[in-house]
C-alpha cells in the first residue's frame, strides 16, 4: 500500500465526525481510500439499479439512515454526482447530526450545476485525491513525463503494458465522462479540441487560436475547457497580473492536463520526447507538483507571471501575501544567466520572500544570496515551508 498525501487529514477529519466530499479524477484512489473505514451503509452510484432508487426518490437516504442504529453513523456514498439531487436530503441529515458522509465523485459539474445545493461550510470538507506525486511514489523524471503517475498504471513494470492502459483510459473513460457528464453536440469538434487542449497543455491559452484551428466558436473552446475543468481533467493556473509599472501583464489563464501519462495519449504522441518538449512538459510536470503539494494549505496558491514584451516566471507561490517565484530548468547546472527573470520579479514585488530554480542537479545550491537551486525530488520539502 503505498502511503498518500492526503490521508492524514483525511482520518482526522472523519475522528472530527467530519462530513467529506472527496472528488477527483478516475482512477486515483479514491474508492480504495474509502474502502479502508468501516463505515454503517455503504452506496454506489455506479451500480444502476442503486442509482436508479435513488433517482426516483432521493428522500430514501432519510430513511435507510433511520434504520440505522448507533452513534456517530458513517455513510460512503460513491460516485455522487451521478444522483446531485440526493444532496439535498444529505444537507439535512448532515445538519441534524444523524450522520457523517463521505462523498466521492469522478466530476463536479452536475454538482455545480445543482444550484440550489448548499452543502454548509464547516460540515463538508472538500478533497481532492489526484495522482501519485513522487513523494508518494518515487519515479525517474523520464517515466513521470512519459507514463504519468495513475496509480494503477504507476506500478506497472511492463511499458507496454502502461501504454495499453493508457490508451484505454482515453478512449474509454473520457469518452464516457464527456458523454455523461459535459452535454456536449458536436462530440467530433470536441475531440478535435481534446487533442488540442492536451498539446497545448500548460502553455498560455488562446481560445482564439484553438477556436479557428478547429473550427468553432471562441465560446464553444471556453466552455470546452470548463468541461474539463469540471470533470477534473485540466487544472486551470491563473497568472498574477497587478503591478505597479507593467501594464501589458497576460491576463490569459494556463491549463494543465491532470496526468502527463493521459495528456501524451490525449495528445496522440509517441514515447520518445526531443529536448525542447522534455523541457515544456518537465516544467507542467513541476507546476502539477506545485499545485498538489498546495492543496491542503489554506493561504498558499499557484501563479504565473508574464510580460510579453519580456521577462516571464514559470510559476509563482503566492502564500500570506508574498510571493516566491519559480523558474524551470531541466538541467544539472542552472547558472546566473538563468535566474535574470527571478531578479526582475523580485525588483517589481519587494514581498517576494526568496526565489528558487527546480532542476534536475543532485543537491541543492546557492545561485546567489536569495535564490537556491534544489532538484526536483526536493519540491515536497519546498512546500512544507508555506500555510
Amino acid at each position: 500500500m503505498v502511503q498518500r498525501f492526503i490521508e492524514d487529514f483525511f482520518y482526522n477529519q472523519i475522528k472530527k465526525n467530519k462530513s467529506i466530499l472527496l472528488l477527483g479524477p478516475r482512477q486515483t484512489g479514491k474508492t480504495t481510500l474509502i474502502k479502508t473505514l468501516k463505515a454503517h451503509l455503504y452506496i454506489n452510484f455506479s451500480l444502476t439499479q442503486e442509482r436508479r432508487r435513488f433517482e426516483k426518490n432521493p428522500d430514501l437516504i432519510i430513511n435507510e439512515i433511520e434504520a440505522l442504529s448507533g452513534k456517530n453513523l458513517i455513510v460512503i456514498i460513491d460516485e455522487i454526482q451521478k444522483v446531485p439531487a440526493i444532496l439535498d436530503p444529505i444537507q439535512s441529515l448532515i445538519d441534524e447530526k444523524k450522520a457523517s458522509f463521505i462523498l466521492t465523485g469522478s466530476s463536479a459539474r452536475k454538482l455545480r450545476r445543482q444550484s440550489d445545493i448548499n452543502l454548509l461550510p464547516g460540515r463538508v470538507v472538500s478533497l481532492r485525491m489526484d495522482p501519485f506525486m513522487n513523494s508518494e511514489f518515487n519515479q525517474d523524471i523520464d517515466t513521470h513525463l512519459i507514463y504519468g503517475s495513475l496509480p494503477g498504471i504507476a506500478i506497472l513494470q511492463d511499458l507496454k503494458q502502461k501504454n495499453i492502459e493508457l490508451r484505454s483510459y482515453v478512449d474509454t473513460y473520457l469518452e464516457e465522462e464527456v458523454r455523461s457528464e459535459a452535454l456536449v453536440r458536436n462530440l467530433p469538434a470536441f475531440y478535435r479540441f481534446l487533442e488540442m487542449a492536451a498539446l497545448e497543455s500548460g502553455k498560455i491559452i488562446s481560445f482564439n487560436a484553438i477556436s479557428q484551428s478547429i473550427g468553432v466558436a471562441h465560446t464553444t473552446v471556453s466552455s470546452y475547457y470548463q468541461i474539463l475543468e469540471d470533470c477534473l481533467l485540466v487544472e486551470r493556473v491563473d497568472p498574477i497580473y497587478e503591478s505597479a509599472s507593467r501594464k501589458k501583464l497576460t491576463k490569459s489563464s494556463k491549463y494543465l492536463f491532470f496526468d502527463s501519462g493521459v495528456r501524451r495519449m490525449a495528445a496522440d504522441e509517441g514515447p520518445k520526447l526531443g529536448a525542447t518538449r522534455k523541457g515544456e512538459l518537465f516544467e507542467s510536470f513541476v507546476g502539477l507538483e506545485l499545485i498538489r503539494e498546495s492543496r491542503l494549505k489554506l493561504s498558499t496558491r499557484i501563479h504565473f507571471w508574464r510580460d510579453p514584451d519580456g521577462p516571464e516566471i514559470d510559476w509563482v507561490i503566492k502564500s500570506e501575501g508574498k510571493y516566491t517565484p519559480i523558474e524551470v530548468k531541466i538541467s544539472e547546472h542552472p547558472s546566473k544567466k538563468d535566474i535574470k527573470h527571478l531578479k526582475t520579479f523580485m525588483q517589481e514585488y519587494p514581498c517576494s520572500q526568496g526565489a528558487y530554480v527546480i532542476c534536475t542537479a543532485p543537491r541543492r545550491f546557492k545561485i546567489e544570496k536569495d535564490i537556491t537551486a534544489i532538484p526536483w525530488q526536493e519540491i515536497s520539502k519546498l512546500m512544507e515551508s508555506f500555510k
